[in-house]
């Protein structure tokens, strides 16, 4: 089985483009959706964030406070990266666990949705790199379009490397400015010229 990673920039069309290869029949297993899963209450890895962070950052209901603790590891690269330790090993044995599933199913091809993933140094665990970019202006209509504040954006973007530098070290780059169409027949052509 081939694995691809697919990353890029915050806002810049991750999630179009997984559920674009989903819809050719490829499984996609997307890292933002694990993590989501490890900070449902009664999960052990919400527990350690508790502890590090206060209970302030888990609600009455169980739940974490997601904008309380965005708000939190944002502005302060510290508490990122204690967050991070707690979180990002627990995302990488999920999704080596679900490759091994799809291994045994025998799917010739799988691809591994990771926003950090030059930043988290997993590139040496897939075959070749996908990277979808825009320009930082499309990119910051897009997160504003979802109601981010401007420093919201701007600490979110802080967070990861510049595209720049994904661009140069992916394999593959779409550009997704313009019709969704045209990001699709980029994708289509990266899947045809590597006979996936």
């Amino acid at each position: 089985m081939k694995v691809w990673g697919l990353t890029g920039g915050v806002g810049m069309g991750k999630s179009t483009a997984a559920d674009f290869l989903r819809g050719q029949g490829i499984p996609v297993v997307d890292t933002d959706h694990l993590a989501a899963q490890l900070v449902q209450p009664g999960e052990p890895a919400l527990d350690e964030i508790r502890l590090q962070f206060g209970s302030s950052i888990v609600g009455s209901d169980g739940a974490l406070r997601r904008e309380e603790l965005a708000r939190i590891i944002f502005s302060d690269a510290i508490a990122r990266r204690k967050l991070e330790g707690i979180l990002h090993p627990r995302i990488r044995q999920a999704w080596l666990d679900q490759l091994e599933v799809w291994r045994g199913a025998a799917h010739p091809l799988a691809v591994v949705v990771i926003p950090l993933l030059f930043e988290t140094e997993a590139e040496s665990s897939f075959e070749k790199i996908l990277c979808v970019a825009c320009s930082s202006e499309a990119q910051w209509e897009r997160l504003a379009a979802r109601g981010w504040a401007p420093d919201h954006s701007r600490q979110r973007i802080a967070a990861q490397w510049p595209i720049e530098q994904k661009i140069a070290r992916a394999d593959f780059v779409v550009w997704t400015e313009g019709l969704l169409e045209v990001h699709h027949q980029q994708i289509q052509q990266h899947l045809r010229k590597l006979g996936a």
